[in-house]
């Protein structure tokens, strides 16, 4: 199993309304993507120092899943109406997570 985890950092333009929607976007999203194990997102909670504003973590099968999510057409279709014109900056791992594993 792959662990992908994306902050975002957001443009100072950038409201509530535009995280809202792009919540809802992904949201839709994730729940028709069969390559999905399991999928969040939302707002840092700022429990903790960071400079990421919103996090979206997937996890998927392995490789291939990987793949198939990333350059899905829904994936770049969310991209393209809300990510692009919100980030300032994005940073993004994929950490292995054994099988039956715990998270």
């Amino acid at each position: 199993m792959i662990l992908h985890a994306a902050l975002f950092t957001w443009r100072p333009e950038v409201g509530e309304e535009d995280v809202e929607a792009l919540t809802a976007a992904l949201e839709e999203m994730a729940s028709a993507l069969p390559m999905l194990s399991g999928y969040r997102c939302g707002v840092n909670l700022r429990l903790r120092p960071s400079p990421a504003d919103y996090a979206v973590v997937a996890l998927v099968a392995d490789e291939d899943a990987l793949a198939a999510y990333l350059d899905s057409p829904a994936h770049a279709a969310v991209y393209e109406a809300h990510l692009s014109r919100m980030i300032e900056s994005r940073q993004a791992v994929q950490l292995a997570v054994p099988d039956g594993a715990a998270l």
